[in-house]
């Protein structure tokens, strides 16, 4: 029922094209639309605002989100403040949105954000460099249409970076103290695709049945930790990311195993259920585990260490003290001290 939508998106995927096909069909459906591009990765509180102005200039009544998790997040916080008012901020944390989103679309680009099915945005608070975390039943997309094609135009490293995203997703809900059965289901079965199909991508970018099974590990991963939630790796990466703009999904995949080390003793059950996924078989040892992680993402050409990415161990006590603030903690298997996040960023310097 839109007869006018904002289109949000970014300008790398309105290189890639993505962006003509879908206005070609709004045009063929006499659809007015106006695209708001101006949206940087780990999206911005001033990114939300801007698109606000020029949704309410243009009076739009609809949204549409073309692109990886930074387009997604940012249409989500566009919605937020278009229908409760305020700044983007004022949303930070759970249940906080009152009236309902326009109706919002989401077309991915990217396999592993999820931001197209999850009831989470991530915005980047400018003033104080933190990522907050609004997490809302309220921002899961009206519908999302989710097609492997579109994940062709991502070089090799954003298709690494976003797959190893998808696993930490993962990961994450399924050691989650708020998993259930259901949510089980989707994060093991997401573990068993990336865990086959990643590699594929690596050395044939144009298998698209290998693409078609990442995209869906993306998607029950997404299902899995947007109910289960996560854990002490995205408030990390979270912290990361606010602080030093770093890029997420890579920020994840040089965390994984170190935040892997630290939880095994606390969830030994769940890591031995998510290796057998992962092809391993019998009683897997704490070290076997790990080095399987870590033999798996040197497989898939990932030997950065955050000292690489800028990140200094002066700067680690602040970003420990970040993440210990960040929503996603709270469902760690087991509560990190200051002193324990500290050892894990230490660790993947």
């Amino acid at each position: 029922g839109a007869k006018k939508v904002l289109l949000v998106t970014d300008i790398g995927v309105q290189k890639a094209g993505w962006v003509k096909d879908v206005t070609d069909a709004l045009e063929q459906e006499k659809i007015n639309y106006i695209i708001f591009d101006n949206v940087v990765p780990n999206p911005r509180d001033t990114n939300v605002h801007d698109g606000v102005k020029l949704y309410r200039e243009h009076r739009c009544d609809g949204i549409i989100a073309v692109g990886g998790g930074s387009p997604m997040d940012c249409a989500k916080g566009i919605g937020i403040v278009v229908a409760n008012m305020g700044s983007i901020l004022d949303y930070e944390g759970v249940d906080k949105i009152r009236y309902p989103l326009p109706p919002l679309i989401c077309v991915p680009t990217t396999a592993g954000t999820s931001a197209d099915v999850s009831q989470f945005a991530i915005i980047n608070d400018s003033h104080r460099h933190v990522k907050i975390a609004i997490i809302s039943k309220s921002i899961v997309p009206d519908v999302s249409l989710i097609d492997p094609e579109t994940t062709l135009s991502m070089d090799a490293a954003l298709s690494i970076h976003t797959g190893l995203d998808a696993l930490t997703h993962a990961f994450e809900a399924y050691v989650s103290n708020a998993h259930s059965n259901i949510t089980d289901l989707y994060a093991l079965e997401a573990i068993s695709l990336v865990s086959n199909a990643l590699p594929k991508v690596v050395t044939h970018p144009d298998d698209m049945e290998a693409r078609a099974s990442v995209v869906m590990a993306s998607l029950l991963a997404g299902l899995a930790f947007s109910n289960a939630s996560l854990g002490v790796i995205h408030a990390m990466a979270h912290s990361l990311g606010g602080w030093l703009d770093l890029p997420h999904g890579l920020c994840n995949a040089i965390l994984l195993d170190h935040a892997v080390a630290y939880n095994f003793e606390y969830t030994k059950e769940r890591y031995q259920a998510i290796a057998e996924q992962m092809g391993m078989k019998g009683n897997i040892s704490r070290h076997d585990f790990l080095k399987k992680l870590h033999d798996f993402k040197l497989s898939l050409g990932l030997t950065q260490h955050l000292s690489a990415l800028g990140v200094r161990q002066d700067v680690i006590p602040h970003l420990a003290e970040m993440a210990l603030q960040d929503a996603c903690i709270i469902t760690n298997p087991v509560m990190p001290t200051q002193h324990n996040v500290e050892e894990i960023l230490s660790h993947a310097l």
